[in-house]
C-alpha cells in the first residue's frame, strides 16, 4: 500500500520550478486501484514521485478513475484539466524524506487535514526544498521576479500587496479545518494540525508540524513539533519550546486541561491538569522546590524529572524567587462560549 497521494494546482517561476502546490483531496494510504490507474494512465513507475500532466493526460486519468468507482478523484481530475495553472500528480510509495517541493506540500497537506498528527510524517530536510516566496494577494511569487511584477501591477493601476515573505504559507490559503476559529490567519501555517473546536485569538500562533487535539483556546504560541493536548488554556503572550532550536532532543507537548498563564512557558512536556502561573517559564534545566500538601519542602530537582507528570501547579515563590511544584488541585474549566465554533 502507497503512503499517499494528491492532485495538485500549483504555481511555478519563469524557470518552470515549482514554488507552491495546493491540494484540495489529498489521501492518505490510497487503494491499490488507485495507484494501479496512475500506473496506467501516467506511467508511473514506483516510488516518490511529482508528475507534471497535461490536460489531455488528465482527461484520460479522470476516465479511468471514473471507472474504478474513484468519482471524487476522477471529479477533481477533470476540473484540473481546465487549469490555467500548472497541475501535478504526487504520489510517494513511502514515507521517505522529500526530494521535490511538491512532495513537501502533499506531507503539509497531510496534516493540515488532519489526515496526519504532528510528527507523523517524515519532514526532514523540508527547508532546502520550500522556496523563500513573496506571499501576494495574487499567490506565491519568486522574490527575483517581484519587482517585475510589482512594477506591471502598478503599469495596469494595481497594487500587489505583499503579505509576508516566508517559506511557509499560511495554512487557511490551502485547508480550513471544520469547527475551529482563527482571528488572525497569517498566524498559522501550513502544516499546523488544528483539532475541531479549537480557537487562535489575534495573538495566537501555530506553527507547521504542531497543533491541538481538540477543544482549546490559544492565544499564545505552539511552536514547531509541539501538540496540546483537548481541553488546554495558553495564554496570552505565553510560548512553548520548539525542537527546532537549543540542540535539545526533548519533544515537547501539553497534556490535556492544562493551563499556561499570560506570558509564561515550557520547555518540558507537561502531563494532564497541569498549571503553569502567568510570567514562569519553566525549561529542562529550571531548579524546582518540590512542595508537600503543607508546602514544606520535599527536595529540589531539575524541571525534566517531572516531565509528562499529571496535576502539577508550577509558581514562583514571590518572596525568594524560587520555583516551586506542588500538587494542581484545582481543574481547569475553559469558557464554553469562547470554544463554541459552530
Amino acid at each position: 500500500m502507497s503512503f499517499a497521494f494528491g492532485i495538485g494546482i500549483g504555481t511555478q517561476n519563469n524557470q518552470g520550478e515549482w514554488l507552491e502546490v495546493f491540494y484540495q483531496q489529498p489521501i492518505m494510504k490510497p487503494e491499490r486501484e488507485l495507484i494501479d490507474v496512475v500506473e496506467t494512465a501516467l506511467d508511473y513507475k514506483g516510488g516518490n514521485h511529482a508528475i507534471q500532466v497535461t490536460a489531455e493526460q488528465l482527461t484520460q486519468f479522470a476516465n479511468a478513475l471514473r471507472q474504478t468507482g474513484a468519482t471524487g478523484q476522477a471529479s477533481l481530475a477533470e476540473k484540473a484539466a481546465s487549469s490555467k495553472r500548472p497541475v501535478v500528480v504526487t504520489v510517494l510509495e513511502t514515507d521517505d524524506a522529500a526530494s521535490s517541493t511538491p512532495e513537501v506540500y502533499l506531507k503539509l497537506h497531510l496534516i493540515s487535514h488532519r489526515l496526519a498528527r504532528p510528527h507523523g510524517v517524515k519532514l526532514d530536510g523540508i527547508f532546502g526544498l520550500l522556496p523563500n516566496l513573496a506571499w501576494t494577494n495574487e499567490g506565491a511569487v519568486d522574490l527575483n521576479e517581484l519587482p517585475e511584477r510589482q512594477l506591471k501591477a502598478r503599469l495596469e493601476g494595481r497594487t500587489l500587496e505583499v503579505k509576508s515573505v516566508d517559506k511557509f504559507p499560511q495554512m487557511t490559503d490551502y485547508v480550513v479545518p471544520k469547527g475551529v476559529r482563527i482571528a488572525d490567519t497569517a498566524r498559522v501555517r501550513l502544516g499546523a494540525y488544528v483539532g475541531e473546536g479549537t480557537t487562535v485569538m489575534h495573538e495566537g500562533f501555530i506553527n507547521f508540524n504542531a497543533g491541538t487535539e481538540g477543544t482549546s483556546m490559544i492565544e499564545g504560541r505552539i511552536s514547531a513539533g509541539v501538540i496540546v493536548g483537548k481541553g488546554s488554556d495558553l495564554g496570552g503572550g505565553c510560548s512553548t519550546m520548539g525542537t527546532l532550536s537549543g540542540g535539545g532532543n526533548m519533544v515537547i507537548s501539553v497534556g490535556e486541561n492544562c493551563l499556561i498563564g499570560a506570558n509564561a512557558g515550557v520547555g518540558i512536556p507537561l502531563g494532564d491538569r497541569c498549571k503553569v502561573e502567568a510570567g514562569l517559564y519553566v525549561t529542562s534545566g529550571t531548579k524546582v522546590a518540590l512542595l508537600d500538601d503543607s508546602n514544606q519542602l520535599v527536595e529540589v530537582i531539575k524541571a525534566r524529572d517531572l516531565a509528562n507528570k499529571p496535576d502539577l501547579l508550577f509558581r514562583r515563590n514571590s518572596q525568594t524567587g524560587a520555583v516551586e511544584c506542588k500538587t494542581n488541585q484545582s481543574a481547569i474549566e475553559l469558557n464554553e462560549e469562547l470554544h463554541a465554533n459552530n
